[in-house]
């Protein structure tokens, strides 16, 4: 792995705001980030559908589970909604953050994300007990890394600014993914 890379790895673990404020330093454009969020996107999706093909379950699904296409829409729909949910809230709720900004870190968090699901998946196959673990305490770190993040990107006071920002946004999705699926065909479709 890159060194630099390796370095603000453990910097977001660390000192998540640090690693923030390195990365909307970076001054990466408009670009740049979307197609970033586009291919985060594509490998969330193909690791959710090999996640899905290989588990077994016996728990009923929704049908666009097994379309990777279907789940690709979801997952970049729901992303490209939470940032400008995030946006639009911290403006609200008295940030003066940009929009890049917000992208850049949710980028970065949704590799990083990716990372750890991937070695959630491969200790979980060896010990199940631990990757249980293991998943919730990534949940938990990765929450508090992702507030930070928030207070960064939009200039907050508090972190508990950050945490209206994340509801609101989060309210945002619920009613953005239900019109996406609507836009898309799939709600009426249910489960498999």
């Amino acid at each position: 792995m890159n060194p630099a890379l390796a370095n603000l790895v453990q910097t977001t673990l660390r000192a998540p705001r640090d690693a923030a404020e390195q990365i909307m330093t970076l001054g990466l454009t408009r670009d740049v980030l979307w197609t970033a969020l586009a291919l985060v996107a594509i490998f969330n999706a193909a690791l959710l559908y090999v996640i899905f093909r290989t588990s077994g379950t016996t728990l009923p699904v929704p049908a666009y589970v097994e379309r990777p296409l279907a789940l690709f829409i979801i997952i970049a729909g729901m992303m490209v909604i939470y940032v400008h949910g995030m946006y639009w809230a911290g403006l609200a709720f008295g940030g003066s953050g940009k929009l890049n900004d917000v992208l850049a870190l949710v980028v970065w968090f949704q590799i990083l994300r990716a990372a750890a699901q991937l070695a959630i998946i491969v200790v979980s196959l060896a010990l199940p007990p631990a990757g249980m673990f293991l998943s919730l305490g990534v949940a938990i770190w990765g929450f508090w890394i992702f507030l930070n993040f928030v207070t960064a990107a939009m200039r907050l006071s508090s972190i508990w600014q950050a945490l209206a920002v994340l509801i609101a946004a989060a309210v945002g999705v619920i009613v953005g993914l239900g019109l996406l699926l609507t836009l898309i065909g799939l709600a009426a479709q249910g489960a498999t």
